[in-house]
């Protein structure tokens, strides 16, 4: 199993040079959450949707991107790929031939692969996560904070009785997001007459403006840029099963309930590809 039987070969990227908006424009169009970046045809980074909102006023992709990413080869085993993409917390490897890209392989990919293994092990505790949920109420700006703070992809939504509503993640608050201008304003006044080191040609100049471009999100609740149709799973569905309900309904995670239909937890596929990792050190 084979990186190159799993990878995506098609891939969209961008080159440097290049600006934010062109990636914000890709990341809205496709829905996937990052792009490998190019410079005379050689991989030299990788720019996320955390990236963008990260750092909302940076418009450079050389000081967005993440520098010299991990790449593999495409006769990399797919658990081996697993292995990387844990221990290093990212969701996509570039596949490399001759420093070339050809190819990308991400967590996706990977669910694919488990959801044909047929692993009958329930997900219990050992693949899900401890989760917190926000209400349906709560503004987008602060929903942004919040899964900044916390580093979390996705949210889960509650309505004011605790029954989950619907999920908010990273490539919503994308789709929901615009590019802002404004003006800055730098103060050059906070010199005296008797400042040896006060430049001569700027003695008289207080202020000096200058345009200012950020990401911006609406003010507006979550319940309207959620999703709403949430697909869910009992703690005691199997692995490969899961997986394949990600991949069908092209999900990052899925809540975990309970027999009541009550928010109990969250299955993240970067947890679940865990179990290609058992398996290689197996």
């Amino acid at each position: 199993m084979k990186a190159k039987d799993y990878m995506t070969s098609d891939v969209v990227h961008v080159e440097i040079p290049g600006n934010r908006d062109d990636v914000l424009k890709i990341l809205k169009r496709t829905g996937i959450s990052g792009v490998p970046v190019i410079k005379n045809k050689k991989i030299v980074g990788i720019i996320t949707r955390k990236d963008l909102l990260r750092k909302p006023e940076e418009t450079q992709l050389g000081l967005l991107m993440t520098s010299k990413p991990v790449v593999i080869t495409p006769n990399t085993d797919i658990r081996e790929a697993a292995r990387l993409l844990v221990t290093h917390k990212i969701r996509r490897l570039p596949v490399v031939e001759d420093g070339i890209l050809i190819g990308l392989l991400s967590v996706a990919d990977l669910i694919h692969a488990i959801a044909q293994m047929k692993i009958k092990e329930e997900i219990k505790d050992t693949f899900v996560s401890n989760t917190f949920a926000l209400w349906e109420d709560t503004p987008l700006p602060l929903v942004g904070r919040i899964m900044e703070i916390s580093g979390v992809d996705a949210i889960p939504i509650l309505n004011s009785d605790s029954v989950l509503q619907g999920i908010i993640t990273e490539r919503d608050l994308i789709r929901s997001s615009s590019i802002e201008d404004s003006v800055g304003v730098s103060d050059f006044s906070n010199g005296t007459d008797d400042d040896e080191w006060t430049w001569e040609s700027i003695r008289d100049t207080h202020t000096i403006s200058f345009g200012i471009s950020r990401v911006q999100l609406p003010n507006r609740p979550v319940k309207q840029a959620m999703v709403k149709n949430v697909v869910s799973v009992p703690k005691n569905a199997e692995v490969s099963e899961c997986a394949l309900k990600m991949r069908r309904s092209r999900v990052d995670q899925l809540p975990v309930v309970n027999g009541d239909k009550r928010l109990v937890a969250m299955l993240y596929d970067r947890e679940l590809i865990r179990v290609l990792c058992r398996e290689a050190a197996e």
